[in-house]
């Protein structure tokens, strides 16, 4: 730990005054995926309900103006940050600058390469263990029958993409019929998963070689089922699809055939931090560093249409 983070982490030990939040700086990604989307109106919802006021920045994928938007945010004096990172390092500086402020930083959805003592609290899934879902899954259906896989990942350097790649290959790992042939990323978007997905089908015999296709998030596979039926290609039976979000519009494609399964990460994200963050506040209790939330496993025997029907007015 260096001397700065030891003096910030004391600091941030020290913030605990008996009131609540008023305001709360959220410094959010972008918009890039239906889930993204539902997580940015949660986040919203849950502040409404709690009476805080909540100050968003949409940092559209540049970590750059996220940095920009928390400084900002230390300026005008908030009681707490929001962050979902869009890459996992770069923030020691800002982190730091936010502890001296005496302003508690808590991270949403996605981790950060910096000293935990740099940060309150993060809230998200186990994000190796979302890829092991997917992974095991992949496993379980096609047995011990010859499978080239092809990966879209998630945006380079993110700790998604990192995690949720080491997880779906701690899965497959000794299970020699399984083989990831080719993996790009599609940077988390639906335009990227189907231009991506247009150059595996290319490379690998029009896709006759590819048995299933893993994507980092539903969205990419959205597009990637586009690309495998403008390729004439029947997606869910002659590529197997499996994804991780479980936004409304992959339970669609589930119910129409096209989807295989899905993993599902919650966009509630904030009720958790934001109950961490009450409790921190009316007496320093400090939480625990990570709070996980559950990935759970969906496939085309869970009622697709109603699980879209449950989930279609989150604001995906």
């Amino acid at each position: 730990m260096t001397t700065k983070a030891l003096l910030a982490g004391v600091a941030l030990a020290a913030l605990g005054t008996g009131a609540a939040a008023q305001t709360v700086g959220f410094s959010q990604i972008g918009s890039e995926s239906g889930w993204r989307a539902a997580e940015t109106t949660v986040t919203m919802q849950e502040a409404e309900a709690r009476g805080v006021d909540l100050r968003f920045s949409d940092a559209q994928q540049r970590q750059e103006n996220q940095i920009a938007a928390m400084r900002s945010f230390i300026a005008q004096g908030v009681d707490a940050i929001f962050v979902a990172p869009v890459v996992a390092t770069g923030w020691d500086s800002v982190l730091e600058e936010a502890a001296e402020a005496e302003i508690p930083v808590i991270l949403l959805d996605r981790m950060v390469d910096s000293d935990p003592s740099l940060y309150l609290t993060a809230v998200g899934s186990d994000l190796v263990h979302e890829g092991s879902v997917a992974g095991q899954w992949l496993v379980d259906t096609v047995g011990e029958e010859a499978c080239r896989v092809v990966e879209l990942q998630g945006t380079t350097g993110s700790s998604p993409a990192i995690d949720r790649a080491n997880g779906f290959r701690e899965a497959i790992e000794g299970h020699a019929n399984i083989e990831i042939v080719r993996s790009q990323t599609g940077d988390f978007t639906r335009s990227g998963g189907k231009e991506v997905m247009e150059s595996f089908l290319q490379a690998e015999g029009g896709g006759a070689d590819i048995c299933a296709l893993y994507a980092h998030n539903d969205d990419m596979a959205l597009g990637a089922i586009q690309a495998i039926k403008e390729a004439g290609l029947d997606p869910g039976d002659d590529i197997l699809i499996v994804s991780i979000d479980a936004v409304p519009d992959i339970f669609q494609a589930m119910a129409d055939g096209d989807a295989n399964a899905t993993v599902e990460l919650t966009p509630n994200m904030a009720g958790p931090a934001f109950d961490a963050l009450d409790a921190y506040m009316a007496d320093g209790t400090m939480p625990e560093k990570f709070i996980q939330t559950e990935s759970a496993l969906y496939t085309q025997d869970d009622d697709p249409l109603a699980q879209y029907e449950a989930r279609k007015d989150l604001g995906y």
